[in-house]
């Protein structure tokens, strides 16, 4: 998954696409061990589309943050 496509979801399907990710992670890693995968690659891939979204959607709040902060002083 591209940042670009990332970055056009909203913070409630980000919030989705984690523990989507996240279950999809588990599931693949259930099949490499039990041999069953085909692509090895592919948790690897999982985990930085899951690092990417977790990214994002921690800028997100970051940002939330200082608009509150700065609509305080």
């Amino acid at each position: 998954m591209k940042i670009e496509k990332v970055r056009e979801l909203g913070e409630d399907e980000l919030r989705d696409k984690v523990s989507d990710l996240a279950e999809e992670i588990f599931r693949t890693r259930l099949q490499k061990e039990t041999g069953q995968l085909d692509q090895m690659g592919k948790v690897r891939e999982l985990r930085r589309d899951l690092a990417r979204v977790k990214t994002v959607l921690r800028h997100m709040e970051l940002e939330k943050s200082r608009g509150q902060a700065d609509s305080q002083e």
